[in-house]
């Protein structure tokens, strides 16, 4: 493994010198980049003398969705088994959210550095923890390496590895195992990615399957009045029907104008649009995209809606449970051709909104075929299909709220990988 570890380094340079100006490039000009350049870069802000009688846990969510399923998580490990929390995240966006959401909670708030030796040795003295817990995908050689020489526990929450990730690993089979050593348990998200783990080397005392954490996020329903409140917001009326596009990537935006402008045609009632690009920056696309319909539409990040709207272009941040909830039919992003990977459908399926998905849900695979199975979801081959679904689901209010209902019953049955994940960390920190 030492040299294997030495080859990464020497190797992550030449790396570096090519990501290093793209990730600079990316954020320009947005608020907070400089300081998440100097952190990703290894400058960490001090943090407090550890307590010999306290434990400190790492936690890296990568972005909003990680974000929000270890909220849990993170109360319990406070609230519950007393330790402190450090919290690092990847995105700006995720940031941005996770002070809003923990910064009065955790011990310290950051940016996860760039996996490059002397910005990773830096930051693990800093830090000092006494777990770290991943999520999903984000594994490291440099930082796993610190944590086995070190001593110190890692465990791979929600572990999966996507379609393409695993034809990569599978490519170097042969040294992965002695390389991610380091990781003390992957905690995998269904069977499958349990299975692929262990085909790649694993041991099985490192893997075991406990559900996926996502299905657990904390869902808050809104009063009847903030919802009416927020409709208005939106320039939508109270009688209106609502098509929402859930974390659309591009394409998506311009194949439901299409399906609405359909579908309105069928409907006893006005048919809304609201679409929701997985990234707001996007919203200068998607306003030229919808401004050759002639729609009216409006911009939610440019103030409330002042009168009534056709289409609502919401570009902001960590409302899509909030606007899920005025919604009658849920599309998923980021699942019509050629994207692949799928957007989790967990939230619209727990506040049981008619959901419907395209057939790229390659992230969220076991979810997505238990809703289907189940008949809490529709999925479609293509943009005429769906079409064909939004139509019929607009049409009849009974299959809609069927659809719905089952969704729901799929979500509350598939509930407890949270308690599973807790008992592995409470395990590790010598709590249970």
């Amino acid at each position: 493994m030492f040299l294997i570890l030495w080859i990464y380094r020497v190797l992550f340079i030449p790396l570096l010198l090519v990501i290093g100006p793209i990730y600079w490039w990316r954020s320009r000009g947005r608020k907070g980049a400089k300081s998440a350049f100097r952190q990703r870069m290894g400058n960490i802000p001090k943090l407090p003398a550890k307590s010999p009688s306290m434990k400190r846990v790492w936690i890296q969510a990568v972005s909003l969705g990680e974000l929000l399923a270890v909220q849990p998580i993170i109360d319990a490990l406070i609230d519950d088994l007393g330790v402190e929390v450090v919290l690092t995240t990847t995105t700006i966006t995720s940031q941005k959210i996770a002070k809003e959401k923990y910064g009065d909670r955790v011990l310290m708030l950051g940016y996860f550095p760039i996996d490059f030796w002397p910005w990773v040795t830096q930051t693990w003295k800093e830090f000092d923890p006494d777990l770290m817990l991943l999520t999903e995908g984000e594994w490291w050689p440099e930082h796993i390496a610190q944590a086995k020489r070190r001593g110190v526990p890692v465990i791979c929450m929600n572990a999966r590895m996507s379609d393409r990730s695993y034809r990569r690993m599978r490519l170097v089979r042969a040294v992965l195992p002695s390389v991610m050593s380091g990781l003390t348990r992957l905690l995998a998200s269904s069977a499958t990615y349990a299975d692929r783990f262990r085909s790649l080397g694993f041991r099985a005392d490192q893997v075991s399957v406990t559900g996926n954490i996502k299905v657990d996020i904390v869902i808050n329903e809104n009063s009847g009045d903030e919802v009416q409140k927020l409709r208005a917001s939106l320039g939508f009326e109270e009688q209106d029907m609502i098509l929402l596009g859930a974390s659309t990537w591009p394409g998506e935006e311009a194949a439901l104008i299409k399906v609405w402008q359909e579908a309105r045609q069928k409907s006893d009632r006005p048919l809304r649009l609201l679409l929701v690009p997985r990234h707001a920056e996007r919203r200068d696309n998607v306003e030229a995209v919808l401004a050759t319909t002639g729609a009216k539409y409006t911009v939610r990040s440019r103030g409330a809606a002042e009168g009534v709207f056709e289409v609502c272009i919401a570009d902001t941040t960590g409302e899509l449970q909030s606007l899920t909830q005025i919604a009658d039919v849920v599309f998923v992003g980021k699942s019509l051709p050629p994207h692949r990977e799928g957007q989790t459908p967990v939230e619209a399926a727990g506040l049981g909104r008619a959901l419907v998905f395209g057939p790229g849900m390659a992230n969220f695979r076991t979810i997505a075929h238990g809703l289907v199975t189940s008949g809490g979801a529709r999925q479609v081959a293509d943009v005429t299909e769906l079409g064909q679904v939004v139509k019929a689901l607009i049409v009849d209010r009974g299959e809609r709220e069927r659809v719905g209902k089952l969704g729901q019953a799929w979500h509350r049955n598939n509930r407890g990988a949270l308690e599973l994940t807790l008992n592995e960390i409470g395990r590790a920190l010598g709590r249970t």
